[in-house]
């Protein structure tokens, strides 16, 4: 899994696709009529559903700007000007319709939910062993549902489309909010944990798995307020002893600690010039990069003093985290991405999407204040060389929480929808862009050629 084969059969667009479907089956590709038949091409087609989770409009590139840059741990560091200004917008939360982040942001994320659909709609009929066929289908259920998770979080009331299309007569728009589209991840999230393996190993390490059902699961419950069956959830993951807490925060990143024993789920990359490196040290470390700036690609993320500030004395995860020299001119640069690579783009780096700290802090979210929880976060903050901390600690258990989260979580995704989970956004946004809380986002704006393309089925969120 470590090398995600690229998707080479055909990815169907939603709602966006304005084009004719014939061409979708070109001659010299295989068709969807007459594909989808054996275990080979659902191999094939399961590799581009991964594959989906590795595209520029997700966790490719977009993901991260629509996360952590919309979040007070990050700025553009591109530039207010030019092709940097979109940047600008999402940083300063004022990004138009037709933004292009936005945008691609969407297109991506429904090519991979189209991918998904088809294995769904199809795996069944095929020939080969139902085991398989039964990780197949939980793979598919548990991309979808990352991706509509990740949609749902960013754009709140989107289409929900489970089904193949064949042709534009065949969609129908079914825009619903995100409280609807958390119903169905945990419909399909509960279905794929009894499908999936609890681990792999070899090839296959890396793959979707019961475990990480269940971490999804978990984070998908307490965003729609339901913390006792989030504590289920993730208490499945804590009592399945399949994963631990690394010893050093450090031997989290990099190529040779992948996959290890606080892993629960990352996108897979492989650098070596073959497409399949990643982006991170260019976006994160741009002063080490080799890409040129904003002109060159590079959606340069900044460092905030404030997130500097967030981290205690004798916090481990600083030095591990942030390269910080003070002196003029001042030089920083995250270092959890730095990796060895010939040309830019094409980074070792993985991309954590769930680990096992974020399953025990939330565990101690969905639990409340309580000695158990307590325990929870210190174990988290024993590897980080902190005292421990209590009810008696000064904050409520929220902002301890919240704190804990920030700095163990830092450039990982996490900051932006933590901040919309505790209902800390406008207050937190406001004060760091010193704008009013009135012109602090929580959504962002459907992209306005998604809606001249459904006729305005779809409807625009409030405020664009």
């Amino acid at each position: 899994m470590k090398k995600i084969l690229l998707y080479s059969t055909i990815g169907l667009m939603l709602v966006s696709c304005k084009k004719s479907f014939t061409e979708l089956a070109p001659i010299s590709q295989r068709s969807v009529q007459t594909s989808y038949k054996t275990q080979a091409d659902f191999t094939v087609a399961v590799s581009g559903a991964y594959d989906a989770l590795q595209l520029n409009g997700t966790y490719g590139r977009i993901f991260l700007l629509m996360n952590e840059m919309r979040s007070d741990n990050v700025a553009n560091g591109a530039g207010a000007s030019g092709v940097a200004s979109t940047l600008e917008d999402i940083d300063r939360h004022r990004e138009i319709t037709t933004a292009t982040e936005v945008s691609g942001c969407w297109t991506d994320s429904y090519k991979g939910i189209a991918r998904c659909n088809i294995i769904l709609d199809r795996i069944d009929a095929a020939s080969f062993p139902d085991a398989l066929k039964k990780q197949f289908k939980g793979e598919a259920l548990f991309i979808r549902s990352l991706l509509y998770y990740n949609l749902a979080v960013l754009f709140g009331n989107i289409p929900l489309q489970l089904n193949d299309v064949n042709s534009p007569s065949e969609i129908t728009v079914n825009q619903v909010g995100a409280s609807k589209v958390y119903e169905q991840i945990i419909a399909d999230i509960t279905l794929a944990e009894t499908l999936l393996p609890a681990k792999y190993t070899g090839v296959d390490l890396g793959r979707v798995t019961s475990g990480a059902a269940n971490a999804l699961l978990g984070k998908v419950y307490l965003t729609a307020g339901n913390k006792t069956a989030a504590a289920t959830a993730l208490r499945k993951v804590i009592s399945s002893n399949n994963y631990s807490l690394v010893s050093d925060y450090a031997r989290l990143w990099g190529g040779a600690n992948e996959n290890g024993p606080e892993s629960i789920f990352e996108v897979q990359f492989k650098s070596g010039g073959q497409g399949e490196g990643s982006g991170y040290f260019e976006y994160f470390a741009s002063i080490l990069g080799r890409s040129g700036g904003a002109g060159g690609g590079n959606s340069q993320m900044s460092i905030t003093s404030d997130l500097v500030s967030a981290y205690a004395t004798g916090d481990l995860r600083y030095a591990k985290s942030i390269y910080r020299n003070n002196r003029l001119p001042d030089t920083s640069y995250v270092t959890k991405y730095i990796t060895t690579q010939t040309t830019a783009f094409d980074g070792e780096n993985n991309w954590v999407v769930l680990r096992y700290a974020d399953v025990v802090l939330m565990l101690a979210e969905a639990l409340g204040e309580t000695a158990e929880s307590y325990t929870l976060i210190n174990s988290v903050r024993s590897r980080a060389g902190l005292a421990p901390i209590s009810s008696a600690t000064p904050g409520t258990f929220q902002e301890k929480l919240l704190a804990e989260r920030r700095v163990e979580f830092a450039f990982e995704n996490q900051r932006w929808q933590d901040l919309l989970r505790f209902g800390m956004a406008k207050s937190v946004m406001a004060k760091h862009l010193n704008i009013p809380e009135s012109s602090v986002r929580l959504l962002f704006p459907i992209p306005q050629k998604e809606i001249d393309v459904s006729g305005g089925k779809i409807v625009q969120n409030a405020g664009f």
